[in-house]
């Protein structure tokens, strides 16, 4: 038996539910959570889907509330498969040359680079907004003929990122880490499912469970030529001084996770520590690019 909770919301608010894991810390099984826009005609009314497989709590419909715009309401789904269910309105995501979908469509259109991701961490797989600007940085840098050989991800939550990152630079070395230990063992099975590499060489993916920069392997790995990082301005802004220090001369840092209002202030903390805002983004999820004064990212053919 499974169970299904609707709650109506802004764009906004369907948005942010990529931060809202920690309301159902009191929870064994969490719900899968998805944002949709029901009509395109009124591009600010949105519903947020909560899938249960159990029937949720009065404390879990509370949290939901708490979501979105007030009023909700509940159905019954009896033995209908609710991963799937709540698949089913995820269309992929085209970001780039990327092309990012759930098992649900596995039809890719010819030169595109395709990842699978499971629609229980949808928010990490371009459906949220920042995720989708990250790709079309990291695909604007190739395509800008930049090229990178040493990369972090920093809270890379379903893996994606990194994932990207190899895929456009298939030499590099790459580590991705996240706080939560659930989400690296989340990336370590979506890696097995899209075939991509474990281990310490180049063109490998290091997993690590780490708080910031708070990791022996980090610290052994930088510098950095490249950091990713798509977590939230609070978080973006304490850690610019390690990034600062974690990146190589000549570096960049891929920065999403903030709103457009929060920009100036992140930016202004990247340049505090001396590195330069190279593009402040665009639009309400905008993806900032910081590099680090050298030369030591090198162009293709040199």
């Amino acid at each position: 038996m499974s169970f299904r909770v609707t709650i109506p919301c802004s764009r906004l608010q369907g948005e942010a539910i990529a931060t809202s894991d920690d309301l159902f810390a009191h929870s064994k099984n969490p719900p899968v959570l998805v944002a949709d826009e029901p009509d395109a005609a009124k591009p600010d009314d949105w519903l947020i889907h909560a899938y249960f497989e159990q029937p949720p709590t009065d404390r879990d419909i509370g949290a939901l509330a708490s979501l979105g715009r007030g009023g909700w309401r509940i159905e019954e789904l009896g033995e209908a498969d609710w991963v799937t269910m709540s698949q089913a309105g995820l269309q992929p995501i085209r970001a780039g040359r990327f092309h990012v979908h759930t098992p649900m469509y596995r039809n890719v259109p010819p030169g595109r680079v395709s990842f699978e991701i499971d629609a229980g961490l949808a928010f990490g797989t371009g459906q949220h907004a920042t995720t989708a600007g990250c790709l079309e940085v990291l695909d604007g840098l190739e395509r800008g003929m930049e090229r990178f050989s040493n990369v972090a991800d920093i809270g890379t939550g379903t893996g994606l990122l990194a994932f990207a990152a190899l895929a456009l630079w298939p030499d590099a070395r790459c580590i991705a880490t996240d706080v939560d230990p659930v989400a690296v063992e989340v990336s370590r099975d979506n890696a097995a499912i899209n075939q991509v590499k474990l281990g310490h060489g180049a063109g490998e993916l290091l997993l690590d469970v780490a708080d910031g920069m708070n990791s022996p392997l980090l610290g052994a790995r930088a510098p950095f030529d490249l950091i990713i990082a798509n977590i939230l301005a609070g978080p973006l802004i304490e850690l610019a001084p390690e990034f600062a220090t974690a990146l190589s001369p000549g570096g960049a840092i891929v920065l999403a996770g903030l709103l457009d209002t929060q920009r100036d202030a992140v930016g202004t903390a990247y340049q505090s520590e001396g590195l330069e805002l190279s593009d402040r983004g665009k639009g309400e999820w905008p993806v900032l690019l910081v590099r680090k004064s050298g030369s030591t990212i090198r162009s293709a053919g040199k």
